[in-house]
């Protein structure tokens, strides 16, 4: 008994995530208006990382001169501290893990896509460049977009790349392959005269049912091009892959009169473009947000599925699972007035308002995300001001606290009526990302927020990794509205309690 006693005190238990709350200051910001944030494990310990680019500014030489480096970082899971860091030679617009060779052991690569000409390639666990694509072939040109990955082209067994540059007038769209395992372009680049007006679109990758790989870009509108059309002009050859000869019917139809190699898929004001898994089915369909609203497209044959009339919708919709379908619905966040927004879930099945709620909010392009629970639902999660539990009515629930201070509330569909208040910060979140816990079926909520900017001093970065089932428990309870049936504490906290949160089937 006495052995068995010392050998439970000496033998030390695995980590725990379940209360992993932590907050790591990351020193002064220096300008920069990206965010670029990704989860990984690149440690080994079942814990997803934190990887994050950001610019500093360093005093130079010169009395009252600086100047500014880009890092990239990757933060520990478990606590945030620093596992690693490498510098950049320019600031960083996306930052993407993932692993080149489905179905290996190889390690986790992280992609990094510079705001001018750097790609590269890191290794995730030491932080180490793998390769990085020489400047040179994108002499005319500036990364216009994060990189996409594609099918393996080169037939190495590893997944290659495409990038898109844009010369300094807009027409002039060039594509270029990448090797995934060197980093070197597979063939010359590849260029493409758009005409449009509006947010540039893409690349996106997008794969039919029947297996056809297209890459969709645009300006203001949407375009395809089969990725075989690509890559046959790269190599400057007439044949292609096998697995890049087969054709999409319904989408090679809306090829241009003169038989162009660009495809029309949508051409009226688009703002964003985005795919989302289709019910009982092995591709995607395409939701478009426009000047005018929102529209899904059927992926297979880029019909309307439904559209929706909506103005002042303010950044790109977040999916998860609202209703009792199975169909993934929408959580949108839209202006509604000064310093207020209105939060909206639409069924992604009719395009109607499943629910809607008005709050206070000043921040800017504040970030919303879900997560999955176990019973195929989701929680929503989003910003807003403080909205008071005292005196609940129809409307916002206006607090007493000052505009700069914004909270986190998280909205189940089981519970319409209640919001649950999880966190607060005095800064501007910039981004976040969700990512689970499969061990122990927790979902964790990690941010990145700029601190308020004094006079002379630069905006302090701030990195919070939040336990979401710890949280669920620890919130506190808003009651939306007087009329909705009232909701015990207790009640409340036995349900919370029993959620498990497993990872997102959203996208293929």
């Amino acid at each position: 008994m006495i052995l068995v006693l010392l050998c439970a005190f000496l033998i030390p238990c695995p980590p725990r995530d379940l209360h992993s709350t932590w907050s790591r200051h990351l020193g002064s910001q220096a300008g920069g208006d990206l965010s670029p944030l990704e989860l990984a494990d690149v440690n080994g310990d079942g814990l997803r990382d934190v990887l994050l680019s950001f610019v500093t500014s360093r005093n130079g030489s010169a009395a009252g001169s600086s100047r500014s480096t880009a890092n990239l970082v990757c933060l520990s899971g478990m606590n945030g501290s620093t596992l690693w860091s490498s510098p950049l030679p320019e600031e960083a617009q996306d930052i993407t893990c993932l692993d080149l060779m489905p179905g290996s052991v190889a390690e986790i690569i992280c992609l990094v896509t510079g705001t001018r000409k750097m790609l590269s390639a890191f290794n995730a666990t030491s932080g180490k460049a793998i390769w990085t694509l020489n400047p040179n072939y994108l002499s005319n040109g500036t990364l216009a977009a994060p990189v996409v990955l594609l099918p393996d082209l080169d037939e190495d067994h590893v997944r290659d790349l495409v990038v898109l540059a844009i010369g300094e007038t807009q027409p002039d769209l060039c594509f270029l392959l990448v090797s995934g395992r060197t980093g070197n372009p597979i063939g010359r680049p590849v260029k493409y005269n758009i005409v449009g007006v509006g947010n540039l679109i893409g690349p996106q990758v997008y794969v039919t049912a029947n297996g056809a790989v297209y890459i969709l870009f645009g300006f203001g509108n949407i375009q395809a091009v089969a990725l075989r059309d690509i890559f046959v002009q790269a190599q400057n050859r007439d044949s292609s892959p096998p697995s890049l000869q087969i054709e999409e019917p319904e989408w090679e139809k809306r090829r241009s009169i003169n038989l162009s190699e660009l495809i029309d898929v949508y051409s009226d004001g688009v703002e964003l473009l985005q795919m989302v898994k289709a019910p009982d089915s092995n591709c995607s369909n395409l939701l478009v947000t426009t000047r005018q609203g929102l529209v899904l497209l059927r992926g297979q044959n880029l019909t309307p599925y439904w559209t929706l009339s909506l103005q002042g919708l303010r950044s790109q919709p977040t999916p998860g699972y609202f209703t009792d379908d199975q169909t993934l619905d929408f959580l949108l966040q839209i202006q509604d007035g000064l310093g207020m927004k209105k939060m909206m879930v639409i069924d992604g099945d009719s395009g109607s308002i499943a629910w809607s709620y008005s709050a206070p909010c000043h921040m800017k392009d504040a970030p919303t995300t879900s997560a999955v629970t176990s019973d195929q639902k989701s929680v929503f999660l989003f910003w807003a001001e403080g909205l008071s539990p005292a005196s609940p009515n129809s409307d916002a629930l206006m607090g007493a606290e000052p505009p700069s201070l914004h909270h986190l509330y998280l909205l189940h569909p089981a519970f319409p009526s209640i919001f649950l208040d999880l966190t607060n910060t005095s800064g501007t979140v910039t981004a976040s990302e969700v990512g689970i816990n499969d061990l122990w079926k927790d979902a964790f909520y990690v941010t990145r927020t700029t601190g308020p900017i004094s006079e002379g001093h630069p905006a302090p970065l701030v990195v919070s990794k939040l336990s979401l089932r710890w949280a669920l428990m620890e919130g506190q309870m808003v009651q939306l509205k007087e009329t909705a049936p009232k909701i015990g504490r207790g009640e409340l906290r036995r349900f919370l309690s029993r959620i498990k949160f497993v990872d997102s089937p959203y996208q293929i």
